[in-house]
């Protein structure tokens, strides 16, 4: 009887130990952390790449022997841990004024989901969804 009980009592410990483990991130008390660099699939030698500060955004075309500027904004960090998060960056006009390859539109919409961060970028009559995840 004795060994019954005591085999109970461990199997409903350990069923407790991993409660825990699969805690999304809305479990958390931190705010979720969006700062770092981020960057888009390498194709053929090319991708995207964004900084993101406390309080700006900056995304570069990235090749093998160049970086040029596509979007330079704000960031607002989401207040509390969230599986998913959506924010407006306003453009850093003085910035991107004179980058060529820059996105000149007033705004873009950033949406983070499942550790990846997307937006439309355009170029040349093309606009793509571009997906991100931190380096």
């Amino acid at each position: 009887m004795r060994k019954k009980i005591l085999a109970i009592i461990l199997m409903a410990t350990m069923a407790l130990s991993f409660a825990g483990c699969g805690k999304s991130a809305k479990d958390s008390k931190e705010p979720t952390d969006l700062t770092g660099t981020w960057a888009t699939e390498d194709k053929d030698g090319s991708y995207q790449e964004a900084t993101i500060t406390e309080d700006s955004i900056e995304i570069n075309w990235v090749s093998e022997d160049s970086k040029s500027l596509y979007w330079a904004g704000t960031f607002t960090a989401p207040d509390k841990a969230v599986d998913e998060y959506k924010w407006t960056s306003e453009n850093d006009k003085e910035k991107t004024g004179s980058a060529m390859l820059a996105s000149q539109d007033d705004t873009k919409d950033f949406t983070y989901k499942d550790g990846v961060i997307s937006y439309e970028a355009s170029a040349m009559g093309t606009t793509t969804t571009m997906k991100m995840e931190r380096k």
